[in-house]
């Protein structure tokens, strides 16, 4: 029986190992050894993907780019933008790697005796001296598509005499730390000791100074940069005039379907939750 090889998920900084098909697509490399050579003393962590089945899979840093001779075989690619390169399978397993090879390199030592961390299993380190142990930590953190109706809807496309006035609006916010012109949706880190429920309730006052109502959950998306968890939702406006955190926004507004500004990349969640809205309503 032919031994399957297995795929190589390497990095260098943010950028991830891929290989161009072909047809035109790309892949990760496969092989019993790495399709590049690993500085001597760079560890390379073999885990488990447990999905349709359990898989096994490698996972290291490079230490340079690629050499020229390299590069007519293989690209390095940052990973936001490998979303539309890879597969999904692909994408989602290359998140996972990203993230352990972050907490690897931020759990060296100890958190309590500062001795030198030693992984004790797959996916934990334990410290020889004290014995503590530790795990790949997520940051859980909630987002949510504001819907408003009727009479209660005042925003752009009202302000400029456009629109029925029964038309469904929604929230989008621009943050200050947005690369780009897009709008997305209010977005925060669950804080200790609360719900995810009070938690989106608590941002939204927050960042907008407005009340909302009828929590629906949508869904939810790992998001590795670095390790974040994201939690999503659809609610309903209740009362309040939009009031930006202006430490966090930069603007917002209420927006009909006919009247978008510049929407989130595919790969959000925050554009998943708006397209969700655009083809099912979700009212």
């Amino acid at each position: 029986m032919t031994k399957k090889h297995t795929h190589w998920y390497l990095f260098y900084k943010t950028e991830i190992l891929i290989m161009p098909q072909e047809d035109g697509s790309y892949t990760i490399p496969t092989g019993t050894l790495p399709p590049v050579k690993l500085a001597e003393e760079q560890v390379t962590h073999t885990l488990t993907i447990s999905k349709n089945g359990s898989t096994q899979v490698k996972t290291a840093t490079l230490d340079r780019p690629l050499a020229e001779e390299l590069r007519k075989k293989y690209e390095l690619c940052d990973l936001r933008k490998s979303y539309y390169k890879l597969s999904a399978e692909h994408y989602q397993i290359a998140g996972k790697c990203r993230e352990f090879l972050y907490w690897d390199q931020n759990t060296r030592f100890c958190g309590t005796c500062g001795t030198p961390m030693e992984m004790h299993s797959e996916i934990s380190k334990r410290c020889p001296h004290c014995g503590k142990e530790v795990w790949p930590q997520v940051s859980p953190a909630v987002i949510v598509l504001i819907h408003k109706k009727g009479k209660d809807a005042v925003g752009l496309s009202r302000q400029n005499g456009q629109g029925n006035p029964e038309e469904e609006e929604v929230l989008l916010v621009q943050a200050r730390n947005f690369r780009t012109n897009f709008f997305g949706l209010v977005a925060g880190f669950v804080e200790t000791g609360e719900t995810l429920e009070e938690a989106v309730h608590r941002e939204v006052m927050e960042e907008t100074g407005i009340t909302i109502t009828n929590l629906r959950y949508f869904g939810s998306q790992p998001w590795p940069y670095p390790s974040g968890l994201m939690v999503g939702f659809h609610a309903d406006y209740v009362s309040g005039d939009i009031h930006l955190q202006h430490s966090e926004l930069k603007n917002g507004n209420w927006f009909t379907k006919d009247q978008l500004p510049t929407l989130p990349e595919k790969l959000s969640i925050a554009r998943k939750l708006i397209d969700d809205w655009l083809e099912n309503g979700n009212s």
